[in-house]
């Protein structure tokens, strides 16, 4: 099956890239924003969106989760784990050992996944946000004849005639995103080029209001029956200062016994609880995929 996918554009970003993986067929169809991205499968425009969700150097990202958690309904179906390279790049006419630039561009991760680079090899000059690290890489091709740099891949390198000068500058060796496939309907994932990892289930938690131990209680009902939680993240609910909700992922698919004991159990308590999603999980290892 061939998917539409909107993902977070222009050309060449990583999201671009986790596409190229998970879907190689795929129409694929930029979007400026994350929010463009969820809007277009919300209203039904595309079948699909890839978006990211969590940095292992940045922390989650907020856009995200706040639009699947307060926003719509909308079921995540997959996720995809890339490791993340970042690279300084300049237009071919500065591609010269005395070239500073006036102004460093990047998307506002990428910059703080190289600080250590910036300050050491670039201090002092002002570095300004971008969409996407793939959006910075287009300005500096789109005017060769101001002082500009960008930081981004090296498929963006490629796509839009930039010179890389520095490779891998960013602050840690380890660093990977973490997307998720996000749709109205169930999808197929065959002749994806990825390693697959299990599966998953999200679920979004709201305590009851002025419980003592209410958190404790809820964790307790994944660890009695021995569900391993891969992760659990706090997020304002919006209702008011100190209202918070969680966010809970457990390393295994939705089944007929554990999860929903866990669902009926956490509702006896007098908590709210959605599945945000039960879906196969994805990854690509560093080497294999060029960024």
């Amino acid at each position: 099956m061939t998917y539409e996918i909107a993902f977070l554009g222009p050309k060449a970003t990583f999201t671009d890239l986790a596409v190229s993986r998970l879907f190689p067929d795929a129409k694929k169809i930029p979007m400026p924003t994350i929010l463009d991205c969820l809007d277009a499968v919300e209203k039904g425009e595309v079948k699909l969106a890839l978006v990211p969700i969590e940095n292992a150097l940045e922390g989650s990202v907020n856009i995200t989760i706040d639009y699947l958690t307060h926003e719509a309904q909308l079921p995540i179906r997959g996720e995809i784990i890339i490791p993340i390279q970042q690279h300084y790049m300049v237009h071919p006419n500065h591609n010269n050992p005395e070239f500073k630039p006036d102004i460093v561009y990047s998307h506002s991760h990428a910059i703080a996944q190289c600080h250590k680079f910036l300050h050491r090899e670039l201090k002092g000059i002002p570095y300004e946000y971008t969409t996407s690290t793939a959006a910075a890489a287009k300005m500096v091709k789109e005017n060769p004849e101001r002082k500009i740099a960008a930081i981004a891949n090296e498929i963006a390198a490629e796509e839009y005639g930039l010179v890389i000068t520095n490779r891998n500058i960013h602050d840690y060796s380890h660093n990977h995103t973490k997307f998720v496939v996000i749709s109205h309907e169930e999808v197929e994932y065959h002749g994806h080029l990825a390693a697959e990892g299990g599966r998953k289930t999200t679920l979004m938690v709201m305590l009851p209001a002025d419980y003592t131990g209410a958190l404790h209680q809820v964790l307790s009902a994944f660890a009695w029956r021995k569900l391993n939680l891969s992760k659990i993240e706090s997020r304002p609910m919006k209702t008011g200062l100190g209202d918070y909700l969680f966010i809970i992922d457990v390393e295994m698919a939705m089944d007929e016994v554990l999860i929903p004991g866990t669902i009926a159990e956490l509702e006896a308590l007098g908590c709210k609880v959605s599945v945000l999603g039960s879906y196969p999980s994805f990854s690509v290892k560093s080497g294999v995929m060029q960024e």
